[in-house]
This record gives C-alpha cells, sequence and structure tokens, in this order.
C-alpha cells in the first residue's frame, strides 16, 4: 500500500480523497495555487505546496511542477481526481516515468478512450453497439458533408478530445452543418487546444445512462450497475440518479454485461465509467468511457455501499478486487444535484442540511473565497433512501434547508426542477429540461 499520496486537485474532489486517505492510513500532499491558500484541501492535508498562480495553465495543469512536488515530499503516488489532468496521457506517461503511481488507466489506455473516434472503433471490433458516425477523424467542413450525408440528418458534431458538453453541436440539415461544424470547431480548439472532431447520427431526447466499471490489474472486471444522467443543460449533467428508473432488470443485465465487455475490450484497470444513450425504443448505443472517477459517483456509493475512493486505491496499489459480480447489490435510490456559483466572491454563511440519508460533499466554509479561476461547481448535495419517491422528497427537503450566501448560485433553479411534476413522477430524457422551460 501507498504510504503518501499526493492529490493532483481541489475543491471537493481533493477533499473527498484527502478523507479517504486519512482513514487508509496513508499521508496526503496537497497542491494548491496562490488562489487556494486558504482552500479547505489546503488545510487539510498533511502537507500542502503552493505549485503557481491562480491561473489552471500555470498550477494545476502544469505537470512539471506537480511532479517536481511529488518527488520533493516523497510521494508513491498520484490521484488526480477529476478534471485538470485527470484523463491526461502525457501525464499518466510522465508518473510512471518518475516512478510515481498513477492512480487511473494506463496511458495508453487514456489516450485511445479520449479520443472519442478511436474509442468508437474499439467498441465496433468488440461488437459493443454504437451510434452510426464518422469511422475517421473530420478536420474539415468539405469531410464534415461527406460523413454527414453518409450517416444521415440530424448528425451530433463532437470534439474528438473534448468532454463536458463542450465543443458539440447538432445539424438538422446540411444548411446548418458548415456553421455549427466551425463553431464547434472554435471551441473545441479553445477547451482542448485540438479541433479534431467527429460526427455521429443525433438521437433526439435519448436518456443518458452510464455503468461504473472496476477493473483490476488481475484481470477481473465487474460494473456495479448504473447511474441516470437524462437532466442536463446545454449537454453539461445537473442531476444524476442510481438506479435508473427506464431500465428493467433484463436491460438493466443486458446494459452491464456489455459495459463490462466493452472495458475489457479497452483493456482498462482502476474506477471507470461507460457512456451509453438510451432511445424510447430501448436500444442503447456506447458514446464514450470516462478514464477516471466521476463527479457523481457518490450516488453509487449510496446504492452499492463501496468506497470507490478507497477502491481506486487498492487496484492502483496492485490488490485484486475485493468483490465479484455475484457480490454487488444495489440497494434503495440516490439522487445528487449540483449547487454551482453563478459568481465568483466570497461566501459570507454556509448552513448544509444533515439527517439520515443525506450527505454533503464540499470544500466551502462561511468565509471562503469562490475564486473566478475554476469550475463553479460549490457542493454536491446526495440522498439515499428506500425508493425514487422517497428519494426525490428527501431531495426537496434538504434543498430547503441548504444556505448559501454572498454568492448567487443555482440552488433555486435546483429546487424547481426537483418540485417539477413531470421530474417528480420521473423518469425523464435529455429533453426535459428544454421541453419545459428550465434552460
Amino acid at each position: 500500500m501507498f504510504n503518501k499520496i499526493l492529490i493532483a486537485n481541489r475543491g471537493e474532489i481533493a477533499v473527498r480523497i484527502i478523507r479517504a486517505c486519512r482513514e487508509m492510513g496513508i499521508q496526503t500532499v496537497a497542491v494548491y495555487s496562490e488562489a487556494d491558500s486558504e482552500a479547505l484541501h489546503t488545510l487539510l492535508a498533511d502537507e500542502a505546496i503552493c505549485i503557481g498562480p491562480a491561473k489552471s495553465s500555470e498550477s494545476y495543469l502544469n505537470m512539471e511542477r506537480i511532479l517536481s512536488a511529488a518527488v520533493a515530499l516523497g510521494a508513491d503516488a498520484i490521484h488526480p481526481g477529476f478534471g485538470f489532468l485527470s484523463e491526461n496521457a502525457r501525464f499518466a506517461e510522465l508518473c510512471a516515468l518518475c516512478n510515481i503511481k498513477f492512480i487511473g488507466p494506463d496511458s495508453r489506455v487514456i489516450a485511445c478512450m479520449g479520443d472519442k473516434a478511436q474509442a468508437r472503433n474499439t467498441m465496433i471490433r468488440a461488437g459493443v453497439p454504437v451510434v452510426p458516425g464518422s469511422e475517421e477523424p473530420v478536420r474539415d467542413v468539405a469531410a464534415a458533408r461527406e460523413a454527414a450525408a453518409r450517416i444521415g440528418y440530424p448528425v451530433m458534431i463532437k470534439a474528438a478530445l473534448g468532454g463536458g458538453g463542450k465543443g458539440m453541436r447538432v445539424a438538422e440539415s446540411e444548411e446548418e452543418l458548415e456553421t455549427n461544424f466551425l463553431n464547434a470547431q472554435r471551441e473545441a480548439m479553445k477547451g482542448f487546444s485540438d479541433d479534431t472532431m467527429y460526427l455521429e447520427r443525433y438521437v433526439k431526447n435519448p436518456r443518458h445512462i452510464e455503468f461504473q466499471i472496476l477493473a483490476d490489474e488481475h484481470g477481473n472486471v465487474i460494473h456495479l450497475g448504473e447511474r441516470d444522467c437524462s437532466v442536463q443543460r446545454n449537454h453539461q449533467k445537473l442531476i444524476e440518479e442510481a438506479p435508473s428508473s427506464s431500465l428493467s432488470r433484463e436491460l438493466r443485465r443486458k446494459m452491464g454485461e456489455t459495459a463490462v465487455r466493452a472495458a475489457k475490450a479497452a483493456g482498462y484497470v482502476n474506477a471507470g465509467t461507460v457512456e451509453f444513450l438510451l432511445d424510447h425504443d430501448n436500444h442503447f448505443y456506447f458514446i464514450e468511457m470516462n478514464t477516471r472517477i466521476q463527479v457523481e459517483h457518490p450516488v453509487t456509493e449510496a446504492v452499492t455501499g463501496l468506497d470507490l475512493i478507497k477502491e481506486q486505491i487498492r487496484i492502483a496499489a496492485g490488490e485484486p478486487l475485493s468483490l465479484s459480480q455475484e457480490d454487488v447489490h444495489i440497494s434503495g435510490h440516490a439522487i445528487e444535484c449540483r449547487i454551482n456559483a453563478k459568481m465568483a466572491g466570497k461566501i459570507t454563511n454556509v448552513l448544509v442540511p444533515g439527517g439520515f440519508g443525506v450527505r454533503v460533499d464540499t470544500a466551502v466554509y462561511s468565509g471562503c473565497d469562490v475564486p473566478p479561476n475554476y469550475d463553479a461547481m460549490l457542493i454536491k448535495l446526495i440522498v439515499h433512501d428506500r425508493d425514487r419517491k422517497s428519494a426525490v422528497r428527501k431531495m426537496q427537503c434538504a434543498l430547503g434547508e441548504l444556505v448559501v450566501e454572498g454568492v448567487e448560485t443555482n440552488l433555486e433553479d435546483q429546487y424547481e426542477i426537483f418540485t417539477h411534476p413531470v421530474y417528480e413522477a420521473g423518469p425523464v430524457d435529455t429533453g426535459f429540461m428544454e421541453e419545459y422551460g428550465l434552460c
């Protein structure tokens, strides 16, 4: 087992990892920017080291400074969390060269699954269903027109190295293709420093279903059930649930087996997520694999009773999985919502809810600053109860108790979703927010 882990991240996920390490008896190192000198993750870790100015490119995305900190302070592993360098194949490769364990998959797997076109082709060879799309990377409008004509409109234009809803546009017709392609390409270049695109058939208002995977270095691969991430705004997730109310027992079994097959085809090791679109005829299609821990991992933890961060660390240390597929049991229903800041500033007061089945993952506290430089998520609110109806009601109560003052947040927007009669009745698809004017 590792003696010391450096957490190459900030915010609530860094705090989450520090707590898991502390419970496992592992020393922790926090890295922080000048803007985060008083951040909670900086204060909680056993050691902390400043790695640069507030700008991410000079701190949390600076591989040399992070690796230098790990070497200088004797860390034998790095946990990247999510975002920042968590899906950067070069960073994982450099960790290996420095004899520091990267808590995640091999750099070659990250590179393969991070290139959406390459990931699609890997899944096709493995017999995993994919949305019809371009087989080769698309780099200009002429190639996009050719691919779209072959696929058929409407088409979804996506950044090959994208994620988080960035670099994505829908073209309903050939007339819309050029403008939307160029806009998506510019956004991809700005967000990922790569303007390679690919196209796929647009599935209108599907359900977004993802399966949590665990795989060890000994060839064992299991799934921990699914999460429903269909409540989205601009392709970015707002609410996640486990399990999904859209799946029958047979469909859940079939999708879970397919997710495991996908992970094996990729040669995957550690925790990961296989994401699918499910249409209204219950046909499902692979869309991508996230090679990291997900923001929404707590809902899976709630219904399985497993600590996914600890599982990641044990797998990275070479231990075999502690359970088989038959040992995985889903209990009750869990929901997570994300409370985001709409502005930077200082939080003057925060009061978080509590009670049976209520969990709050956050790094904010009264008096802390919300810098303008990073992701806007402040709090993840998670509830767990015996069924979906009870969990929705519990979330309504928890949101009613939550207080965040000093900066404007989306708290009222979330409460509006959870009290909407269509959401309460559930399940909903990815068109829910737009259809009911909640965007």
